[in-house]
């Protein structure tokens, strides 16, 4: 199997489901903690949705966090080990389905609200997600993506799109096989949106009250008319 692949991330995630879940509900990841999560949740609510799709949904948490609050969460995730966790949970409906499905036609519901949630982490993939969702979202609808704020994120490497390899540092030892990740600059997060015809209404950069530096960006799209 390619190192730097989609079908990378799959298999290492399938490898860590019960670590992952395991340090998601034990509040041990202290990025998440102080700023994310939360972060989020506000980027969500704000737009008073009575409906979400959280693409990428893991274990369930932000579904659950939601849930409160909005009428109808679904999630969903190609792991099936991390959808049990999140149907054994509760908290939204949470089905299996990889992001080559999104456009299947299964999903036939329109939302005010999808969700990806750090779950962009590929190449072709995040491309097939960004064609699926103007036809998953109502007519007001919003897409609404977190992910690691590339300049924070690009580290020494050059700022440029590509392959990265993965790290569980500072993650349990029980953590295997960490998966690769692509990494986007600024620009072409922004032409992801724009070339499959979302406006950008908001974008924002939280910022973690222990380093004052952005813990991560948050793009929030709507379907031009």
């Amino acid at each position: 199997m390619n190192p730097h692949s989609d079908a990378k991330i799959i298999d290492s995630w399938r490898k860590n489901a019960e670590p992952w879940t395991e340090a998601v509900r034990g509040a041990q990841i202290a990025s998440r903690e102080r700023v994310t999560n939360q972060a989020i949740v506000d980027a969500v609510l704000q737009r008073s949705p009575r409906s979400v799709l959280d693409v990428g949904c893991g274990e369930g948490w932000l579904c659950r966090a939601l849930s409160a609050d909005v009428e109808r969460v679904v999630g969903v995730d190609a792991i099936p080990a991390l959808v049990g966790q999140a149907q054994a949970a509760g908290g939204g409906d949470f089905r299996v389905k990889t992001y080559e499905a999104l456009g299947d036609g299964s999903l036939s519901e329109a939302f005010d609200a999808v969700v990806c949630n750090f779950s962009l982490l590929g190449d072709t993939s995040v491309e097939t997600v960004f064609a699926s969702v103007p036809q998953l979202l109502s007519n007001t609808g919003a897409f609404i993506v977190q992910t690691l704020h590339p300049v924070a994120a690009c580290g020494d490497q050059p700022y440029e799109d590509g392959w990265r390899d993965g790290s569980w540092d500072g993650f349990d030892p029980s953590f295997v096989d960490p998966a690769p990740w692509y990494f986007r600059t600024l620009a072409s997060w922004v032409d992801l949106f724009v070339d499959r015809g979302f406006r950008l209404v908001d974008i924002r950069e939280p910022l973690d009250p222990a380093t004052y530096q952005p813990a991560s960006i948050i793009f929030v799209g709507t379907v031009t008319p």
